[in-house]
């Protein structure tokens, strides 16, 4: 049985499921993706560097594209 998903496992359209994602590449890819917040405004407000926001964002966007094998590629 899975677990049972939550509105916020979905991105804002309900289209894409983003619950293979860490709470910290949900959080990047929702602001910067579906609430156009800027990288280095995002970093400042969750006191990460930009550079971990991107990291983060790219991530969260192979997961999403079913590239689990290159996530690793990016640590």
């Amino acid at each position: 049985m899975s677990p049972q998903l939550s509105l916020t496992d979905f991105d804002d359209n309900g289209l894409r499921d983003l619950s293979a994602l860490t709470d910290a590449e949900r959080e990047a890819y929702v602001a910067v993706e579906r609430q156009s917040v800027p990288v280095r405004q995002l970093a400042r407000e969750t006191n990460r560097r930009p550079g971990t926001i991107g990291n983060l964002l790219k991530r969260a966007r192979l997961r999403l594209d079913d590239r689990e094998a290159e996530v690793s590629d990016t640590w």
